[in-house]
Protein backbone atom coordinates (compact mmCIF):
# COMPACT_ATOMS: atom_id res chain seq x y z
CA UNK A 1 0.00 0.00 0.00
CA UNK A 2 1.23 3.37 -1.10
CA UNK A 3 1.82 6.48 0.91
CA UNK A 4 2.50 9.89 0.08
CA UNK A 5 5.99 9.91 1.29
CA UNK A 6 6.84 6.72 -1.32
CA UNK A 7 4.87 8.49 -3.84
CA UNK A 8 6.74 11.93 -3.34
CA UNK A 9 10.14 10.27 -3.18
CA UNK A 10 9.73 7.97 -6.31
CA UNK A 11 12.43 8.42 -9.02
CA UNK A 12 12.67 7.77 -12.67
CA UNK A 13 14.53 4.73 -14.38
CA UNK A 14 15.59 3.61 -17.39
CA UNK A 15 12.47 1.75 -17.94
CA UNK A 16 9.00 2.04 -16.77
CA UNK A 17 7.74 1.16 -13.39
CA UNK A 18 4.57 0.55 -11.46
CA UNK A 19 4.15 1.02 -7.40
CA UNK A 20 1.23 -0.91 -6.60
CA UNK A 21 -1.53 0.32 -3.85
CA UNK A 22 -4.78 -1.75 -3.64
CA UNK A 23 -8.11 -2.72 -5.32
CA UNK A 24 -5.64 -2.81 -8.44
CA UNK A 25 -4.49 0.64 -8.12
CA UNK A 26 -1.30 1.75 -9.19
CA UNK A 27 1.52 4.18 -9.80
CA UNK A 28 3.17 4.40 -13.37
CA UNK A 29 6.49 6.22 -13.27
CA UNK A 30 8.13 6.86 -16.58
CA UNK A 31 11.70 7.62 -17.37
CA UNK A 32 10.62 10.66 -18.48
CA UNK A 33 9.61 11.51 -14.61
CA UNK A 34 5.67 11.29 -15.11
CA UNK A 35 3.59 10.04 -12.50
CA UNK A 36 0.61 8.63 -13.66
CA UNK A 37 -2.20 6.86 -11.65
CA UNK A 38 -3.88 3.76 -13.12
CA UNK A 39 -6.72 1.59 -12.37
CA UNK A 40 -6.75 -2.25 -13.27
CA UNK A 41 -10.15 -3.75 -13.98
CA UNK A 42 -11.67 -6.68 -16.08
CA UNK A 43 -15.13 -5.64 -17.33
CA UNK A 44 -16.82 -8.31 -20.23
CA UNK A 45 -14.23 -11.21 -19.38
CA UNK A 46 -11.39 -8.57 -20.90
CA UNK A 47 -8.71 -6.54 -18.50
CA UNK A 48 -8.93 -3.31 -18.99
CA UNK A 49 -6.93 -0.29 -17.54
CA UNK A 50 -8.34 3.94 -16.55
CA UNK A 51 -6.48 6.56 -16.49
CA UNK A 52 -6.73 8.38 -12.84
CA UNK A 53 -4.95 11.28 -13.53
CA UNK A 54 -1.11 11.96 -13.42
CA UNK A 55 0.49 12.86 -9.75
CA UNK A 56 1.00 15.56 -7.94
CA UNK A 57 -1.96 17.23 -10.22
CA UNK A 58 -4.30 14.27 -8.64
CA UNK A 59 -2.72 13.23 -5.13
CA UNK A 60 -3.49 9.86 -3.73
CA UNK A 61 -6.34 10.77 -1.65
CA UNK A 62 -8.04 11.77 -4.91
CA UNK A 63 -6.97 9.04 -6.83
CA UNK A 64 -8.02 6.34 -4.63
CA UNK A 65 -11.50 8.15 -4.57
CA UNK A 66 -11.65 7.92 -8.45
CA UNK A 67 -10.68 4.57 -7.72
CA UNK A 68 -13.83 3.93 -5.81
CA UNK A 69 -16.22 5.64 -7.78
CA UNK A 70 -14.98 3.74 -11.07
CA UNK A 71 -15.42 0.51 -9.13
CA UNK A 72 -18.98 1.67 -7.67
CA UNK A 73 -20.12 1.92 -11.07
CA UNK A 74 -18.54 -1.63 -12.23
CA UNK A 75 -20.52 -3.31 -9.00
CA UNK A 76 -23.69 -1.26 -10.70
CA UNK A 77 -22.70 -2.98 -13.85
CA UNK A 78 -21.59 -0.20 -16.11
CA UNK A 79 -17.59 0.30 -17.48
CA UNK A 80 -15.87 3.06 -16.47
CA UNK A 81 -13.95 3.68 -19.41
CA UNK A 82 -17.31 3.81 -21.18
CA UNK A 83 -18.92 6.28 -19.24
CA UNK A 84 -15.80 8.42 -19.14
CA UNK A 85 -16.35 8.66 -23.23
CA UNK A 86 -19.74 9.38 -23.00
CA UNK A 87 -19.13 12.46 -20.31
CA UNK A 88 -16.44 13.35 -22.88
CA UNK A 89 -18.45 13.25 -25.96
CA UNK A 90 -21.48 15.21 -24.35
CA UNK A 91 -18.50 17.75 -23.48
CA UNK A 92 -17.95 18.07 -27.16
CA UNK A 93 -21.53 18.09 -27.99
CA UNK A 94 -21.88 21.62 -25.76
CA UNK A 95 -23.20 24.52 -27.41
CA UNK A 96 -19.67 26.53 -26.43
CA UNK A 97 -17.66 23.58 -27.95
CA UNK A 98 -19.74 23.12 -30.78
CA UNK A 99 -19.45 27.83 -31.44
CA UNK A 100 -15.86 27.38 -31.10
CA UNK A 101 -15.55 24.63 -33.42
CA UNK A 102 -17.98 26.81 -36.25
CA UNK A 103 -15.74 29.96 -35.26
CA UNK A 104 -12.52 27.83 -35.94
CA UNK A 105 -13.61 26.57 -39.10
CA UNK A 106 -15.37 29.71 -40.74
CA UNK A 107 -13.16 32.95 -39.04
CA UNK A 108 -11.10 32.92 -41.89
CA UNK A 109 -13.16 33.96 -44.23
CA UNK A 110 -14.65 36.49 -41.80
CA UNK A 111 -13.57 40.31 -41.66
CA UNK A 112 -12.14 41.10 -38.78
CA UNK A 113 -13.95 43.62 -37.20
CA UNK A 114 -17.11 41.02 -38.18
CA UNK A 115 -14.95 38.04 -36.05
CA UNK A 116 -14.63 39.95 -32.83
CA UNK A 117 -19.00 40.74 -32.79
CA UNK A 118 -19.68 36.79 -33.44
CA UNK A 119 -17.40 36.26 -30.23
CA UNK A 120 -18.69 39.04 -27.95
CA UNK A 121 -22.05 37.59 -29.22
CA UNK A 122 -21.26 34.36 -28.50
CA UNK A 123 -19.64 35.31 -25.25
CA UNK A 124 -22.89 36.72 -24.18
CA UNK A 125 -24.46 33.57 -25.01
CA UNK A 126 -22.16 30.97 -22.60
CA UNK A 127 -22.90 32.11 -19.45
CA UNK A 128 -26.67 30.70 -20.10
CA UNK A 129 -26.35 28.12 -22.88
CA UNK A 130 -22.61 27.29 -22.75
CA UNK A 131 -22.34 24.19 -21.07
CA UNK A 132 -25.63 22.47 -22.20
CA UNK A 133 -25.93 19.89 -25.08
CA UNK A 134 -26.74 21.67 -27.89
CA UNK A 135 -29.48 18.75 -28.62
CA UNK A 136 -31.21 19.58 -25.66
CA UNK A 137 -31.42 23.46 -26.06
CA UNK A 138 -34.42 24.66 -26.50
CA UNK A 139 -35.84 28.23 -27.52
CA UNK A 140 -37.28 29.40 -24.26
CA UNK A 141 -33.79 28.71 -23.06
CA UNK A 142 -32.40 31.35 -25.63
CA UNK A 143 -35.08 34.17 -25.18
CA UNK A 144 -34.25 33.88 -21.25
CA UNK A 145 -30.82 34.82 -22.59
CA UNK A 146 -31.66 37.50 -24.78
CA UNK A 147 -34.33 39.17 -22.40
CA UNK A 148 -31.76 41.33 -20.59
CA UNK A 149 -30.20 42.61 -24.25
CA UNK A 150 -34.35 43.82 -24.82
CA UNK A 151 -34.35 45.26 -20.98
CA UNK A 152 -31.39 46.96 -21.80
CA UNK A 153 -32.57 48.59 -24.91
CA UNK A 154 -30.70 46.60 -27.27
CA UNK A 155 -32.96 45.37 -29.29
CA UNK A 156 -31.17 44.81 -32.41
CA UNK A 157 -28.16 43.31 -30.52
CA UNK A 158 -30.31 40.79 -29.10
CA UNK A 159 -31.60 40.07 -32.91
CA UNK A 160 -28.40 39.96 -33.93
CA UNK A 161 -26.86 37.48 -31.18
CA UNK A 162 -30.05 35.17 -32.08
CA UNK A 163 -28.94 35.20 -35.40
CA UNK A 164 -25.42 33.84 -34.57
CA UNK A 165 -27.18 31.42 -32.31
CA UNK A 166 -28.84 29.82 -35.24
CA UNK A 167 -25.76 29.94 -37.37
CA UNK A 168 -24.01 27.63 -34.56
CA UNK A 169 -27.10 25.11 -33.84
CA UNK A 170 -27.10 25.22 -37.80
CA UNK A 171 -24.29 24.17 -38.04
CA UNK A 172 -24.46 21.11 -35.35
CA UNK A 173 -27.37 19.91 -37.64
CA UNK A 174 -25.50 19.57 -40.64
CA UNK A 175 -22.33 17.61 -38.62
CA UNK A 176 -25.20 15.54 -36.53
CA UNK A 177 -25.12 16.83 -33.54
CA UNK A 178 -28.96 18.49 -33.31
CA UNK A 179 -31.95 17.59 -34.85
CA UNK A 180 -33.94 21.18 -34.54
CA UNK A 181 -33.61 24.91 -34.79
CA UNK A 182 -34.90 26.36 -31.50
CA UNK A 183 -33.94 29.96 -33.12
CA UNK A 184 -36.62 29.99 -35.81
CA UNK A 185 -39.24 29.61 -32.50
CA UNK A 186 -37.80 33.26 -31.23
CA UNK A 187 -39.13 35.11 -34.88
CA UNK A 188 -41.65 37.61 -33.34
CA UNK A 189 -40.79 37.08 -29.90
CA UNK A 190 -38.32 39.49 -30.23
CA UNK A 191 -39.12 43.18 -29.35
CA UNK A 192 -38.28 45.00 -32.68
CA UNK A 193 -34.96 46.97 -32.69
CA UNK A 194 -35.18 50.72 -33.34
CA UNK A 195 -33.29 52.37 -35.78
CA UNK A 196 -31.88 48.87 -37.69
CA UNK A 197 -31.46 51.09 -41.02
CA UNK A 198 -28.69 53.10 -41.19
CA UNK A 199 -30.63 56.84 -41.40
CA UNK A 200 -30.71 58.23 -45.60
CA UNK A 201 -31.48 60.88 -47.72
CA UNK A 202 -33.16 59.34 -50.76
CA UNK A 203 -35.52 62.12 -52.60
CA UNK A 204 -33.63 63.70 -55.00
CA UNK A 205 -34.34 67.08 -55.10
CA UNK A 206 -32.90 67.14 -50.73
CA UNK A 207 -30.10 64.27 -52.15
CA UNK A 208 -29.13 67.13 -54.30
CA UNK A 209 -29.18 70.04 -51.08
CA UNK A 210 -27.24 67.47 -49.14
CA UNK A 211 -24.26 67.11 -52.02
CA UNK A 212 -24.46 71.08 -52.31
CA UNK A 213 -24.52 71.50 -48.27
CA UNK A 214 -20.85 68.52 -48.65
CA UNK A 215 -19.28 70.63 -51.12
CA UNK A 216 -19.58 73.61 -49.14
CA UNK A 217 -18.03 71.99 -45.59
CA UNK A 218 -14.95 74.14 -44.60
CA UNK A 219 -13.54 71.45 -41.70
CA UNK A 220 -10.38 69.50 -42.48
CA UNK A 221 -9.38 68.91 -46.13
CA UNK A 222 -9.13 65.19 -45.93
CA UNK A 223 -12.34 65.00 -44.59
CA UNK A 224 -14.05 67.26 -46.80
CA UNK A 225 -12.41 64.63 -49.38
CA UNK A 226 -13.78 61.56 -47.87
CA UNK A 227 -17.11 63.22 -47.48
CA UNK A 228 -17.54 64.09 -51.32
CA UNK A 229 -16.12 60.71 -52.27
CA UNK A 230 -18.50 58.30 -50.56
CA UNK A 231 -21.43 59.34 -52.37
CA UNK A 232 -20.08 58.53 -55.81
CA UNK A 233 -18.65 54.95 -54.23
CA UNK A 234 -21.16 54.18 -52.03
CA UNK A 235 -19.25 51.62 -50.36
CA UNK A 236 -18.92 51.22 -46.62
CA UNK A 237 -17.60 54.13 -44.33
CA UNK A 238 -15.54 51.36 -43.15
CA UNK A 239 -14.00 50.28 -46.49
CA UNK A 240 -13.60 54.03 -47.10
CA UNK A 241 -11.84 54.63 -44.21
CA UNK A 242 -9.22 52.35 -44.71
CA UNK A 243 -8.75 52.78 -48.30
CA UNK A 244 -4.92 52.49 -49.40
CA UNK A 245 -3.63 54.10 -52.29
CA UNK A 246 -1.54 51.31 -53.27
CA UNK A 247 -5.21 49.43 -53.54
CA UNK A 248 -5.86 52.50 -56.67
CA UNK A 249 -5.42 52.74 -60.08
CA UNK A 250 -6.08 56.58 -61.42
CA UNK A 251 -5.27 55.87 -64.90
CA UNK A 252 -7.40 52.76 -64.85
CA UNK A 253 -10.13 54.30 -63.06
CA UNK A 254 -10.58 51.39 -60.63
CA UNK A 255 -10.29 50.51 -57.11
CA UNK A 256 -9.70 46.93 -56.09
CA UNK A 257 -10.55 46.77 -51.88
CA UNK A 258 -9.09 43.60 -50.51
CA UNK A 259 -11.34 40.87 -49.15
CA UNK A 260 -9.90 40.99 -46.24
CA UNK A 261 -11.94 44.62 -45.52
CA UNK A 262 -15.19 42.99 -47.19
CA UNK A 263 -17.80 41.67 -45.56
CA UNK A 264 -18.20 39.00 -47.63
CA UNK A 265 -14.75 38.59 -47.80
CA UNK A 266 -13.88 38.40 -51.26
CA UNK A 267 -12.16 41.55 -53.15
CA UNK A 268 -14.30 44.34 -54.64
CA UNK A 269 -14.15 46.31 -57.19
CA UNK A 270 -15.19 50.37 -57.29
CA UNK A 271 -15.00 51.24 -60.94
CA UNK A 272 -14.13 55.51 -60.16
CA UNK A 273 -16.21 58.28 -62.25
CA UNK A 274 -14.20 60.57 -63.81
CA UNK A 275 -15.07 63.06 -61.35
CA UNK A 276 -14.05 60.50 -58.53
CA UNK A 277 -10.49 60.47 -60.11
CA UNK A 278 -10.52 63.95 -60.29
CA UNK A 279 -11.28 64.33 -56.33
CA UNK A 280 -8.62 61.56 -55.80
CA UNK A 281 -5.84 63.21 -57.88
CA UNK A 282 -6.42 66.77 -56.19
CA UNK A 283 -6.04 64.46 -52.49
CA UNK A 284 -3.28 62.76 -53.57
CA UNK A 285 -0.77 65.67 -52.74
CA UNK A 286 -2.13 66.10 -49.30
CA UNK A 287 -1.51 62.01 -48.63
CA UNK A 288 -0.27 60.77 -51.24
CA UNK A 289 3.28 59.88 -49.81
CA UNK A 290 1.27 58.17 -46.62
CA UNK A 291 -0.61 54.49 -46.81
CA UNK A 292 -3.75 55.68 -45.92
CA UNK A 293 -5.64 58.09 -48.50
CA UNK A 294 -7.75 59.17 -45.46
CA UNK A 295 -5.75 59.16 -42.87
CA UNK A 296 -6.22 60.39 -39.00
CA UNK A 297 -5.50 63.67 -37.87
CA UNK A 298 -4.05 62.52 -35.27
CA UNK A 299 -1.31 60.00 -36.47
CA UNK A 300 -0.59 59.97 -40.61
CA UNK A 301 -0.29 55.97 -39.66
CA UNK A 302 -3.51 55.42 -39.56
CA UNK A 303 -6.69 55.75 -40.66
CA UNK A 304 -9.74 58.22 -40.25
CA UNK A 305 -11.46 57.82 -37.27
CA UNK A 306 -14.61 55.92 -37.25
CA UNK A 307 -16.87 59.27 -36.14
CA UNK A 308 -15.12 61.60 -38.39
CA UNK A 309 -17.80 61.33 -41.44
CA UNK A 310 -20.94 61.22 -39.38
CA UNK A 311 -19.67 64.18 -37.45
CA UNK A 312 -19.12 66.26 -40.47
CA UNK A 313 -22.71 65.68 -41.98
CA UNK A 314 -23.69 66.53 -38.15
CA UNK A 315 -21.64 69.51 -38.15
CA UNK A 316 -23.38 69.93 -41.47
CA UNK A 317 -26.65 70.34 -39.33
CA UNK A 318 -27.59 66.79 -40.38
CA UNK A 319 -28.83 64.54 -37.49
CA UNK A 320 -28.16 60.79 -36.71
CA UNK A 321 -32.08 60.72 -38.07
CA UNK A 322 -31.82 62.38 -41.50
CA UNK A 323 -28.51 61.44 -42.96
CA UNK A 324 -25.75 58.94 -42.15
CA UNK A 325 -21.91 57.70 -43.84
CA UNK A 326 -23.56 54.82 -44.40
CA UNK A 327 -26.71 55.72 -45.92
CA UNK A 328 -24.90 57.05 -48.88
CA UNK A 329 -25.12 53.59 -49.97
CA UNK A 330 -29.07 53.47 -49.46
CA UNK A 331 -28.99 56.81 -51.70
CA UNK A 332 -27.76 55.20 -54.77
CA UNK A 333 -29.25 51.91 -54.27
CA UNK A 334 -33.18 54.09 -54.51
CA UNK A 335 -32.07 56.76 -57.05
CA UNK A 336 -30.46 54.29 -59.31
CA UNK A 337 -33.04 51.98 -59.44
CA UNK A 338 -36.04 53.89 -59.14
CA UNK A 339 -34.57 56.94 -60.89
CA UNK A 340 -32.26 55.95 -63.31
CA UNK A 341 -34.06 52.18 -64.36
CA UNK A 342 -30.52 50.72 -63.57
CA UNK A 343 -30.57 47.06 -63.42
CA UNK A 344 -30.79 45.97 -60.01
CA UNK A 345 -27.85 43.23 -60.51
CA UNK A 346 -26.22 45.30 -61.14
CA UNK A 347 -26.74 47.79 -58.23
CA UNK A 348 -26.25 44.52 -56.23
CA UNK A 349 -23.10 43.90 -57.53
CA UNK A 350 -21.81 46.95 -57.16
CA UNK A 351 -23.04 47.18 -53.37
CA UNK A 352 -20.63 44.55 -53.02
CA UNK A 353 -24.08 42.09 -51.76
CA UNK A 354 -24.08 38.54 -52.51
CA UNK A 355 -25.37 37.74 -56.01
CA UNK A 356 -25.74 34.27 -57.65
CA UNK A 357 -25.68 33.40 -61.15
CA UNK A 358 -29.04 31.19 -62.54
CA UNK A 359 -27.09 28.69 -61.56
CA UNK A 360 -26.40 29.53 -57.93
CA UNK A 361 -23.24 30.19 -57.70
CA UNK A 362 -21.66 32.92 -56.27
CA UNK A 363 -20.46 36.01 -59.11
CA UNK A 364 -16.61 36.98 -58.85
CA UNK A 365 -15.44 40.63 -57.97
CA UNK A 366 -15.40 41.58 -62.01
CA UNK A 367 -19.32 40.49 -62.81
CA UNK A 368 -20.38 43.14 -65.61
CA UNK A 369 -17.60 45.25 -64.36
CA UNK A 370 -18.25 46.82 -68.32
CA UNK A 371 -22.01 47.98 -67.22
CA UNK A 372 -20.70 48.73 -63.63
CA UNK A 373 -17.92 51.23 -65.29
CA UNK A 374 -20.82 52.83 -67.00
CA UNK A 375 -23.48 52.55 -64.17
CA UNK A 376 -21.14 54.15 -61.77
CA UNK A 377 -19.85 57.06 -64.67
CA UNK A 378 -24.00 57.60 -64.95
CA UNK A 379 -24.17 57.84 -61.01
CA UNK A 380 -21.86 60.59 -60.65
CA UNK A 381 -22.98 62.65 -63.15
CA UNK A 382 -26.72 62.32 -62.20
CA UNK A 383 -25.25 63.56 -58.97
CA UNK A 384 -23.62 66.87 -60.84
CA UNK A 385 -26.99 67.35 -62.38
CA UNK A 386 -28.28 67.15 -58.42
CA UNK A 387 -26.17 69.82 -57.23
CA UNK A 388 -26.86 72.27 -60.01
CA UNK A 389 -30.85 71.76 -59.09
CA UNK A 390 -31.52 69.47 -62.41
CA UNK A 391 -33.80 66.17 -61.91
CA UNK A 392 -34.39 65.31 -64.98
CA UNK A 393 -32.22 62.95 -65.94
CA UNK A 394 -33.06 60.18 -68.52
CA UNK A 395 -33.74 56.85 -67.72
CA UNK A 396 -31.03 53.80 -67.60
CA UNK A 397 -31.06 53.15 -71.47
CA UNK A 398 -29.59 49.57 -71.25
CA UNK A 399 -28.05 49.51 -68.12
Amino acid sequence: MLTDVKVRNSKPTQKPYKLTDERGMHLLVTPAGAKLWRLFYRYGGKQKTLALGAYPDVSLTSAREKRDEARRLLAAGIDPSARRKAEKLAQADTFKAVAEEFVAKFEAKWVPTYAVKVRGRLAWLYPFVGDRPISEIKAPDLLAALRPLEAAGKAETARRTRSVAGQVVRYAIATGRAENDPTAALRGALAPSKGGHHAAVTEPKAFGALLRAIDGYEGEPVTRAALRLLPLVFARPGELRHAQWSEIDLDAGQWVIPGARMKMGAAHVVPLSTQAVALLRELHPLTGRRAYVFPSLRSRDRPMSENTINAALRRLGYDKDTATGHGFRASARTMLDEVLGVRVDLIEHQLAHAVKDPLGRACNRTAHLPERVKMMQRWADYCDALKAGSRGVAAAGGI
